[in-house]
């Protein structure tokens, strides 16, 4: 599928299936794309593309020690972190009560997503992709965090995603942010009595977990590009910055 325009593409890799799930936003916001793909697959929607930037739910590199280093031990102990690995942004996020998954300092140690993800960002980088704000640069690309991004929008951490209400209130935030996606308030008006008595509930008007996932991940995409002053990139260039669709980050979430 090809488009003229500037796309914005959010990439989720941590699903746990072998398919990641993108979604694509236009200028405008408008919906253009949402599937389920392998990575081949996705390699060649973005390759097809006149322009794009495209933010990624997985690692851009792996732990290079800095939150060990630069972090007192006392301090490590008291996050309930000795004995596990943390990029600087990850700690970070985790600081203000974010739940992130660490990322090891060795490649092969990282589980099957992370990996996945580091086999996209390098074919993307084949293709011309470079890393965001490179201006010179039609194709450009970031790392983001979905439940980092959420939990920013909402400024509070958002219901659990499996769940109905996790999904509803995911689904309006992203549409009162102004994306052309399902209504998500069309969901109470297919309820009846009748159905709530047979368990019959309107399921098909809210997006999957990981598609909502990948539609923040798409939004951050479009803002970094579009209202960088609203942006707040986490982390140290040696090991990945992180990006997120607010300027912000609260104390605690």
């Amino acid at each position: 599928m090809f488009f003229t325009d500037t796309i914005y593409v959010g990439i989720d890799t941590a699903s746990g299936r072998k398919t990641f799930t993108y979604a694509a936003l236009d200028r405008d916001l408008n919906l253009i794309a949402l599937a389920d793909a392998e990575l081949e697959e996705v390699i060649t929607f973005l390759a097809a593309q006149k322009s794009a930037t495209v933010a990624i739910n997985a690692p851009s590199g792996v732990n290079r020690g800095l939150v060990r280093a630069k972090i007192k031990k006392e301090m490590l102990a008291k996050q309930q972190v000795r004995g596990a690995e943390y990029r600087m942004a990850e700690f970070v996020l985790r600081e203000h009560g974010i739940a992130v998954s660490g990322t090891p300092a060795n490649a092969a140690l990282c589980p099957a997503w992370m990996q996945v993800g580091f086999e996209l960002y390098r074919k993307l980088g084949k293709l011309g992709y470079k890393k965001f704000p490179d201006a010179e640069s039609p194709y450009k690309i970031l790392e983001t965090h979905p439940q980092a991004g959420y939990c920013v929008l909402l400024n509070d951490t958002p219901l659990p995603k499996p769940t109905i209400e996790g999904r509803l209130q995911r689904q309006l935030l992203l549409y009162e942010n102004g994306l052309r996606i399902k209504d998500p308030m069309d969901f109470f008006e297919e309820i009846t009595r009748h159905k709530m008595m047979k368990g019959i509930w309107p399921v098909e008007l809210l997006y999957q977990p990981e598609q909502l996932d990948a539609l923040v991940a798409a939004f951050t995409a479009w803002r970094a590009v579009h209202k960088p002053e609203q942006v707040i990139s986490i982390g140290d260039e040696k090991e990945g910055m992180i990006f997120l669709p607010e300027r912000d980050l609260k104390e605690k979430y």
